[in-house]
């Protein structure tokens, strides 16, 4: 018992500030929100654009990516010639909205290049995507205890497991009310991961029509948002949104447990 105690006075405390206090030391591997520096981009380059294996972006003179297709695999910045394309440390990634998680490059900033904490905030305020939080009513009912029945829609575990991260000591969602629960018969809402594959179709709906109402739905991962490398593919549907209408979109490949903590807050309104 003794050992137990000194044990854990060494270890100190272990679970981050999330929402009160700073955000945590994030690993060198992080990879953000993309940033495509348009200034140096030279006139009619395709290559990032070109290079993504999911077409999550868009060239042009304002190109734009999209979050909910985008794998964070790097290839689009290890084609670009001029270095433009780069991932930054920003983890807030959720979207209530589909289109919102379709980013635009920061524009041209007329004379000297801005300070990094200059071009920071100016990414932080016009391009951290939107989470618009439920309206009072579901508030009420969600806010103090929301409860997820996890659906794996053929998914390759990724996404899976960072989510289950968020049950650890480090990230311990339950001291907000979030529990991942056995039964969809005690769920408040569905965490949807895959791209909805067609053997699995049937079974989401089946355990979505299990919520009681009202229920919400959370695609987590590229591939539920959009079927991720899978889009397009005869055996899948593309996503949770095929299937059933998405109240939350969390990006990544996969989402990083912060980025998804974050989403679920924000949606409850608890930043």
């Amino acid at each position: 018992m003794i050992r137990s105690a000194l044990a854990r006075l060494h270890q100190g405390h272990r679970t981050n500030r999330v929402p009160a206090g700073p955000t945590p030391a994030l690993p060198e591997r992080f990879r953000g929100r993309p940033v495509i520096d348009v200034s140096r981009c030279p006139d009619g380059c395709r290559a990032c654009a070109d290079a993504c294996p999911t077409e999550a972006i868009t060239a042009g003179p304002s190109p734009r990516v999209d979050l909910g297709r985008c794998l964070f695999c790097t290839d689009c910045a290890d084609a670009c010639p001029e270095g433009a394309v780069t991932f930054a440390r920003e983890f807030r990634l959720a979207a209530t909205d589909r289109q919102g998680l379709v980013v635009s490059a920061p524009p041209p900033i007329a004379g000297s290049a801005p300070a990094p904490s200059e071009r920071a905030q100016l990414e932080a305020s016009e391009l951290v995507p939107r989470v618009e939080a439920l309206d009072a009513a579901m508030r009420r009912l969600f806010g103090r205890s929301l409860q997820l029945r996890q659906v794996s829609a053929g998914g390759c575990n990724a996404c899976e497991v960072e989510a289950a991260v968020l049950q650890t000591i480090v990230f311990d969602m339950g001291r907000f009310g979030i529990q991942f629960v056995a039964s969809p018969r005690h769920a408040d809402g569905l965490l949807v991961t895959g791209p909805v594959t067609r053997n699995m179709s049937d079974a989401l709906k089946k355990t979505w029509e299990a919520l009681p109402p009202p229920r919400i739905v959370i695609a987590s991962g590229a591939c539920a948002i959009s079927g991720g490398p899978y889009l397009g593919h005869p055996e899948c549907q593309d996503g949770a949104s095929s299937e059933l209408e998405v109240d939350l979109f969390v990006p990544g490949c996969p989402p990083h447990p912060l980025t998804l903590l974050d989403g679920l807050l924000r949606l409850l309104g608890k930043m």
